[in-house]
């Protein structure tokens, strides 16, 4: 094999792969879609039934805005230090991405247990879903993003078994992009949770 088609196999490998990830990105892309229609169902059920307390607490008897913004300043630096685990991708640098995932797992999992502590909380003071018709609407839509947010720290860390065992094969970096896109997707919906739910719940 010649030097200058040992070059053009390359080229064509790295067409070939770049056009998988295109392919694979966009039906996940197609994925997220359906998965925001689910949010967007659950934020129109929230905004219409949050008024419904039934005589029980409302928004801002309930909500501690510095707890929640711990947890929001906890999701919002896990989806910068992805995207640094995704930039050290790039770079072919296996042992940062790891490290960066590491980092990132951490951080969600920080805001998961922060989340799980508030329903707990709520829950134990005889405010569970079924108390009114606006803490099942609450319930239903914190709860769902937060059970996202579990299945992307799930498979994040099935992303650093796999990145540690085979390193940064094409396969791997398609599948760490579409976590990227999921985790940056969870990041959104949080800052509209965070406004919808606990901002205006606590004016």
């Amino acid at each position: 094999m010649t030097a200058q088609s040992i070059n053009h196999h390359s080229d064509h490998h790295h067409d070939h792969d770049a056009e998988a990830r295109s392919k694979v990105l966009f039906g996940f892309w197609i994925y997220i879609m359906s998965d925001l229609i689910i949010f967007s169902c659950l934020f129109a059920s929230y905004v219409v039934l949050h008024t419904h307390t039934f005589g029980g607490p409302a928004g801002k008897d309930l909500f501690d805005l510095n707890y929640v913004m711990i947890e929001t300043f906890l999701l919002l630096t896990s989806s910068f230090t992805y995207g640094l685990a995704m930039l050290a991708e790039q770079k072919d640098k296996k042992s940062q991405v790891l490290g960066w995932l590491f980092v990132t797992f951490l951080l969600g999992a920080g805001f998961i247990g922060m989340e799980i502590n508030e329903f707990h909380h709520l829950i134990t003071e005889g405010y569970g879903p079924s108390h009114s018709a606006f803490l099942s609407a609450f319930f239903g839509l914190v709860g769902t993003h937060g059970l996202h947010v579990t299945c992307g720290l799930i498979w994040m860390v099935m992303m650093m078994i796999q990145v540690a065992r085979f390193g940064l094969t094409p396969m791997v970096s398609r599948k760490l992009a579409c976590l990227s896109l999921f985790w940056h997707f969870l990041d959104i919906v949080w800052i509209f949770v965070f406004t919808v739910v606990y901002l205006m719940g606590v004016m």
